[in-house]
């Protein structure tokens, strides 16, 4: 991985975005400041391009790091267009089908390097992180929050694929004639019973009230709505993890976000997984992250440092 005396790493998420000030050290990362803010998408597109150009300024000057002095790489949900370089495939809908790499880099004047937020958790996770040990064969980064994502590293690099779409597992289709449509136009998707909104969600069609996904996993054995809803996000789980092993056989999978937080995905979950996966054992090392919710910036920050782009 190419050095850069210092990196900024930008994550933009749904609800926050996070950027990271550092130096780029063999063994990953000094960090000398990081502060997050609310997104804000509620607001609109101009208004994230241009909040998110000015908190990049304001952070690096408290870092007492100028901006030509640093590489700057930013992680953001969903991929672009081979034409047009649009947004695509993001969950934060507003970003769709504008130019938000080409606006920000217009926006704070200077090159950046993009890509999917998921691909720079794994990116993280494989040089700083819980899947280091396996950084040299393949990693699978899965992240399970708002959304359901993925990303490809392919010794110690991203693995974007010819479209830009390599890793995007939330979107293939675990149960077919399922009801509900996805965001992205098709039905059955992974996100649709992965992500945290799609489980509490699911549990209020089933018990008529609301609950939050911390306490429908807690309350699993004691009320059969929660129950019924885990069983169908441990189901899905297993099913769309099975698959990506079948295809790709990570050297390991790592996982992020705040459902990989339910401690029972980590033993019921790969049962699950074993369950369907096309092999008479599961071998495939599921890990929880070791860098929390961070993972996605310090993933940018390391984007940076190679100056590549997905």
């Amino acid at each position: 991985m190419v050095g850069a005396k210092w990196v900024i790493g930008v994550d933009l998420g749904g609800t926050k975005t996070e950027v990271v000030v550092a130096r780029r050290t063999e063994a990953g990362l000094d960090i000398a400041l990081r502060e997050r803010i609310p997104t804000e998408r509620e607001r609109g597109y101009e208004a994230i391009v241009e909040r998110t150009a000015a908190f990049v300024r304001t952070t690096s000057a408290a870092a007492g790091v100028r901006l030509e002095e640093a590489r700057i790489g930013c992680g953001m949900p969903g991929g672009v267009t081979r034409q047009g370089g649009l947004v695509k495939n993001s969950n934060t809908t507003c970003l769709n089908g504008r130019p938000f790499r080409e606006d920000l880099v217009r926006a704070l004047g200077y090159p950046i390097a993009f890509d999917n937020d998921a691909n720079c958790f794994a990116l993280a996770e494989a040089w700083m992180g819980a899947a280091a040990p396996y950084r040299e064969g393949v990693v699978f980064g899965v992240i399970l929050g708002s959304g359901v994502g993925g990303g490809v590293v392919f010794r110690g690099e991203v693995w974007p694929g010819g479209q830009g779409i390599a890793g995007e597992w939330g979107h293939h289709a675990v149960f077919h004639g399922a009801a509900g449509q996805c965001y992205c136009g098709k039905k059955g998707c992974v996100e649709l019973f992965l992500s945290g909104p799609a489980i509490e969600e699911d549990y209020t069609r089933r018990s008529g009230a609301r609950s939050t996904l911390a306490d429908i996993g807690d309350r699993r054995r004691l009320d059969v709505h929660a129950e019924g809803a885990i069983e169908v996000m441990l189901d899905a789980f297993g099913r769309g993890l099975a698959n990506v092993i079948d295809i790709l056989d990570p050297s390991a999978i790592v996982l992020g976000g705040g459902v990989s937080n339910l401690a029972f995905l980590h033993d019921e979950g790969r049962d699950r997984v074993a369950r369907y996966v096309f092999n008479d054992e599961l071998t495939t090392p599921i890990l929880q992250n070791a860098l929390g919710d961070s993972a996605g910036v310090l993933g940018a920050a390391l984007l940076a440092a190679t100056g590549d782009s997905a």
